[in-house]
């Protein structure tokens, strides 16, 4: 089943991210994902975003619905019928919506783990942590600022907002673990501000069985508020690999 377009809004966006030893990171990625690399590092992070108004598009905005959303996503590289692709495999998605948890792979790509949401946000300040069925967590607190970290391996704002930006389209496993669904989200007003991170705390970016001690280090915070998009979905990518 080909996932239908899907409109909305995103009310807020926060997108934690990290810089990864690429070795770690191509043991992790199946197959055909290569790490996408920035000054010789991978990239990866958390991505945690509340939409509204999320329906089929053509549909109007009243029938939609809102939910709270995390996502584990890696920034790769792949070859797709000769041509070289970018984007983000997405290996976890959890929601706060019990609807996109059953429609998961259906009219929503991927498998989504049902969680548990927490939200403050007030003065610019954010706090945002999940816990889910299984266990998985995130917690993030921080707060907006015009301060670029100047130990990132992106020289600035506008390098970090292009890299994503490029990279919108993302894959994530689908159940039987031999394919991978795909979506694109288009923006229709793309804008990105920095965050200063004053606390994270992630259950996948802390298992030393996947991440090693050393592998991964802070790199940078953004956040999105208000963005007009559609989520566009696209063929899968078959794998004849098991992970």
């Amino acid at each position: 089943m080909h996932i239908p377009t899907i409109s909305g809004k995103i009310e807020r966006r926060i997108l934690i991210n990290y810089q990864v030893d690429k070795d770690v990171l191509s043991d992790f990625l199946p197959e055909p994902f290569k790490p996408k690399l920035v000054n010789g590092k991978g990239i990866a992070g958390i991505c945690l975003i509340r939409l509204k108004e999320i329906r089929p598009k053509g549909l109007p905005k009243q029938i939609g619905i809102s939910s709270e959303n995390g996502a584990h996503r890696i920034a790769v590289q792949w070859t797709e019928n000769g041509k070289q692709k970018e984007g983000v495999y997405i290996p976890r998605r959890d929601t706060s919506s019990k609807l996109n948890s059953m429609a998961g792979g259906t009219i929503f790509p991927g498998i989504h783990h049902l969680a548990d949401f927490k939200v403050n946000e007030s003065n610019g300040i954010y706090e945002v942590s999940f816990v889910s069925n299984d266990k998985t967590s995130i917690s993030i607190r921080a707060k907006e600022t015009n301060a670029w970290n100047e130990e990132s391996v992106f020289d600035n704002l506008e390098c970090v907002s292009d890299f994503f930006e490029k990279g919108a389209v993302g894959f994530s496993p689908e159940r039987d673990n031999n394919s991978f669904d795909g979506l694109k989200l288009k923006a229709i007003n793309w804008k990105v501000t920095p965050l200063e991170v004053e606390e994270v705390k992630s259950s996948f970016f802390q298992n030393l069985d996947i991440f090693p001690e050393g592998s991964v280090k802070f790199d940078n915070a953004l956040l999105m508020k208000d963005i007009e998009h559609e989520w566009i979905g696209l063929d899968k990518i078959k794998t004849h690999n098991s992970f």
